[in-house]
């Protein structure tokens, strides 16, 4: 579950609510591609714009519309109690994982970080990927922060944001980080832009948020990578460079959310507000070049 292609899919929605029937359809839609895991409310699944109980919905809608293929569901919080009642939801609508980003307001300290992840895994009866994303949580993790949580029960994998763009560097960078960590526990790679590179230099998952709308384009790279072809992954993924453009100006989300409607994937709007997909010459560009590669 936390090796290979984990896909997370968009939440489509506007200000009546979630469009579940978008949703169940990219659900069902990773299900038929096969990858190996669906991560749902991660960023691109919108968990921080949503209720406990729209959020606890999703994770049902994902595990019924997943077939065989294992559901990850973003526990992220305020608060550790809120952590926690999200943590149980998921374990009763029958997520095989769950992942866990250091939600905060007031900037949290280390000792914070790791008082979160004890007092979750501590209760907690399925496996945990820690979600490594200082862009949004502004919480940076130290190697030596994510050595400790990783001793906690349940922890399985690390998501972490990216890899230096050059292999070398990339290569060392995760041979420091899993001198940290215990044998069983992998490192996943996001920050799609550099995820082939993350693959090729040693990370066993892709949490990848080109995988939750284009699965088969994404198997593709981990599949090359993961055999050995870096220069086949590499090469696959620089096909994607103008999305990963738009995504470093607009951030992921956005034109993520833009391409699922220009797709006839959502309908528009399908983000909360205050955000907004792209518009005027980015949007066309964007549908320009998706009606030039063959993304599946």
């Amino acid at each position: 579950m936390f090796a290979g292609l984990s896909a997370f899919p968009l939440t489509p929605m506007n200000e009546s609510g979630i469009d579940e029937a978008a949703f169940v359809r990219l659900v069902e839609r990773l299900a038929g591609a096969g990858v190996d895991s669906i991560g749902v409310l991660g960023s691109t699944g919108n968990y921080a714009y949503l209720t406990r109980a729209e959020r606890a919905r999703i994770v049902q809608l994902a595990v019924q519309h997943a077939g065989t293929v294992p559901v990850i569901a973003g526990i992220g919080a305020l608060r550790t109690r809120a952590v926690q009642e999200l943590a149980e939801d998921a374990q009763q609508a029958g997520a095989a994982g769950v992942l866990l980003a250091p939600v905060s307001y007031q900037k949290l300290s280390d000792d914070e970080v790791f008082g979160l992840y004890r007092d979750v895994t501590g209760t907690l009866s399925v496996p945990l990927c820690v979600y490594d994303n200082p862009g949004t949580t502004h919480f940076t993790f130290s190697d030596e922060l994510h050595g400790r949580i990783a001793g906690l029960p349940q922890v399985a994998s690390i998501k972490i944001p990216g890899v230096p763009d050059d292999a070398e560097a990339a290569r060392a960078r995760i041979e420091r980080l899993r001198a940290q960590l215990p044998p069983h526990l992998t490192i996943g790679v996001s920050g799609d832009a550099l995820a082939a590179r993350g693959l090729n230099a040693g990370c066993e998952a892709w949490y990848s948020v080109t995988g939750g709308l284009f699965p088969q384009t994404a198997l593709a790279i981990t599949r090359a990578a993961r055999s050995g072809d870096a220069h086949r992954a590499l090469q696959l993924s620089g096909r994607l460079q103008p999305m990963w453009e738009l995504f470093r100006q607009y951030g992921s989300l956005r034109v993520t959310a833009t391409a699922a409607e220009l797709l006839g994937l959502a309908e528009a709007p399908s983000l909360p507000l205050p955000l907004k997909t792209l518009a005027g010459s980015d949007r066309q560009r964007l549908a320009e070049w998706l009606a030039e590669p063959a993304l599946t």
